[in-house]
């Protein structure tokens, strides 16, 4: 009877094995695609003045900065410093909004990539892993 059982919960063991190993083979799939989305993502913002423009990458990273002739009509050094400031601010801030609507399409509900992607939280990340550690110390 105990080798029965045994057997039995070898085959389960076997079968949630076979499924979460199911489930990470399509979640690296998808993280391939998304390392490829992301790698790709421009966002490109312009003033409204319509003087600068500004081209970053999903990390925020500025790829460029167009400005146009008439900003030399000005000539005011700190208001084209502070536009050419807010508008690859304003980039940035679509790139980030953008990489994470990227991931929340990629990554499991409740995963913590988007929280840490929107907050910066370390925590963010291991959370969903904690609980289960904490679940598993509970019960032991």
């Amino acid at each position: 009877m105990d080798a029965q059982a045994d057997r039995d919960v070898n085959r389960e063991l076997r079968a949630r094995f076979d499924d979460i190993y199911g489930q990470y083979q399509q979640l690296r799939s998808g993280l391939d695609t998304l390392q490829a989305r992301l790698e790709a993502l421009r966002v490109t913002r312009r003033s409204a003045d319509g003087q600068v423009t500004a081209t970053v990458g999903a990390q925020g990273q500025l790829i460029e900065v167009e400005l146009t002739t008439a900003i030399y009509r000005d000539r005011d050094a700190l208001v084209l410093g502070r536009k050419i400031t807010e508008t690859i601010r304003a980039a940035a801030t679509a790139a980030a909004d953008a990489t994470s609507d990227l991931v929340a399409e990629s990554m499991p509900a409740g995963s913590g990539a988007i929280d840490f992607l929107r907050t910066g939280d370390y925590a963010a990340l291991l959370g969903r892993a904690d609980a289960v550690l904490r679940k598993g110390e509970a019960t032991a």
